[in-house]
């Protein structure tokens, strides 16, 4: 293979060549960006490996801000393992997270289906109430929380973590704007064959919109799995502390076991990781379409 060189000085290929190197230059705003997403990668991933790089620490070196322990040990995961009370904590979030999930990606495509597919008096005076919602900071919503769950009887138990989270104004509007995408001549064709409104809400509606339940899912489950004041406020029993509260143990008024902290708090996270990994491209599928159909 030979390359040569035209007229006006650029490399071509020569006779049977493949030649395309230089074909397309490298412009300064492509630099640009790409520097910038790289340190932006770094900036994100950089807290990750220094709680990961603290897990494996002694309690001497934990103010070493060296990313590779001296000495590396495991002492700290077997410590944590070996107490009962960090899988009591871990079951907590999982029970709660997963039924908190399933009750707001049925009550959520309900509602929205509800409010896109049903013509009666006062449905957008209903949607923008619950959209409203969303402008109420979260602690302004504790103390009535609290107090409801007082007069309920709720405290201490999983109902009482639960209760605020099991229907969302988010996953409802997240709902209704794929349920606009489904044609009222599927629905009406299944009312012609006998079926009624909740068999075709779960038979017709909901397989047409799997990737905004797919990401619905996803973002409760995670949000849940993270939420640290409410759980914080209504629990007093160590026996019903979720993950993030439960590793606030290891932090007394007179030292702070930073490393039994980031050990409880890589553990933690492996469910997050693998959640975002295996199910990344519904999040992003299912936000790129309620974008496009808002």
């Amino acid at each position: 293979m030979t390359a040569t060189l035209d007229a006006a000085g650029r490399l071509g290929a020569g006779e049977g060549g493949t030649a395309r190197f230089f074909r397309t230059p490298i412009r300064p705003g492509r630099i640009v960006m790409w520097t910038l997403l790289f340190l932006g990668g770094i900036t994100m991933v950089m807290p990750i490996v220094f709680m990961l790089s603290t897990s494996l620490k002694y309690p001497h070196e934990v103010f070493d801000l060296s990313l590779i322990p001296q000495e590396p040990t495991l002492e700290n995961y077997i410590y944590v393992l070996e107490d009962g009370r960090f899988f009591r904590w871990f079951i907590n979030s999982l029970l709660i997270a997963t039924a908190t999930t399933l009750s707001c990606v049925f009550f959520d495509s309900l509602v929205g289906y509800v409010l896109c597919k049903f013509k009666f008096r006062g449905r957008y005076i209903i949607f923008i109430a619950i959209l409203s919602t969303l402008m109420i900071p979260t602690e302004m919503l504790v103390i009535p929380w609290y107090l409801m769950a007082q007069s309920f009887g709720w405290l201490d138990t999983y109902w009482g973590i639960m209760f605020p989270g099991m229907m969302t104004a988010f996953g409802t509007f997240l709902m209704k704007q794929f349920f606009e995408t489904v044609p009222d001549d599927f629905l009406e064709a299944a009312r012609i064959d006998g079926m009624n409104e909740f068999q075709i809400w779960w038979s017709i509606a909901m397989p047409l919109v799997t990737p905004a339940l797919s990401a619905l899912a996803i973002f409760i489950f995670l949000g849940n799995w993270t939420a640290f004041i409410w759980p914080l406020i209504v629990t007093t029993d160590s026996n019903l502390y979720t993950l993030p509260v439960g590793l606030t143990t290891f932090s007394v008024e007179q030292q702070i076991d930073w490393e039994l902290i980031m050990t409880g708090a890589s553990l933690a996270t492996i469910p997050t990781l693998l959640v975002f990994l295996f199910f990344q491209r519904y999040i992003i599928r299912g936000v790129v379409l309620a974008g496009l159909k808002g």
